[in-house]
């Protein structure tokens, strides 16, 4: 065999290799993202089934990992904490801007973030609801870009006579973090929270008084 054709089996051979290195690194990132969801779901929910001061082991078990995986990812219990916050305001971010997508008044834009922040209630850990309060600059953004979705919904309100004026992001906010948490021993939270929802957006209308 020539050199010139030892070189190029050798070079395809070469992108083979790369190829399926990369291949096996996605793999593995896609391994690790599951990993992190499965978790941080299940850290949620347990939170929220047992209180701030449920075991990691009992995280990790529900999660269906073991307790070394956890402990690799977050190294301690405020480290898992501050992951869950930054998920959940990720969450509310996504909620307000895909709330600001919907069309119609701004009061249909408004209830269409409640009603995502109901249904997804279950996944959230917010300091409203006890957990921490962000320290760290990325979550410290995301929750500055949640107010700013929402104020932007809201003058949208105030300009087309829809909304009070002296409606706040911070009253929404405030709200959605209240239906978010289910009451103990509430049958079909859900329904009962978006009735409680629909008495709220009437008292937002102009002409209602402050």
């Amino acid at each position: 065999m020539s050199g010139s054709k030892i070189d190029a089996a050798s070079k395809r051979k070469s992108q083979g290799s790369a190829g399926a290195r990369r291949h096996e690194h996605r793999d593995l990132r896609r391994d690790a993202a599951a990993n992190r969801d499965r978790l941080l779901t299940a850290a949620a929910a347990a939170i929220r089934r047992e209180g701030p001061g449920v075991p990691l082991a009992t995280i990790a078990a529900d999660a269906g990992v073991g307790a070394g995986t956890l402990y690799r990812r977050y190294s301690s219990r405020d480290a898992l904490f501050v992951a869950l916050t930054n998920r959940s305001f990720q969450m509310v971010l996504e909620a307000a801007r895909r709330a600001s997508d919907v069309g119609g008044t701004a009061i249909d834009c408004l209830r269409s973030f409640i009603d995502q922040t109901i249904e997804h209630g279950a996944d959230l850990v917010l300091p409203l609801h006890g957990g921490p309060v962000p320290l760290d600059h990325d979550t410290i953004a995301l929750r500055r870009k949640v107010r700013t979705a929402l104020e932007k919904i809201l003058r949208q309100g105030y300009d087309d006579g829809t909304i009070r004026s002296d409606v706040t992001a911070r009253d929404v906010i405030i709200f959605g973090a209240l239906l978010a948490q289910p009451l103990p021993n509430a049958p079909d939270w859900k329904s009962l929270a978006r009735r409680q929802a629909a008495i709220y957006f009437d008292g937002l209308a102009v002409g209602t008084s402050k």
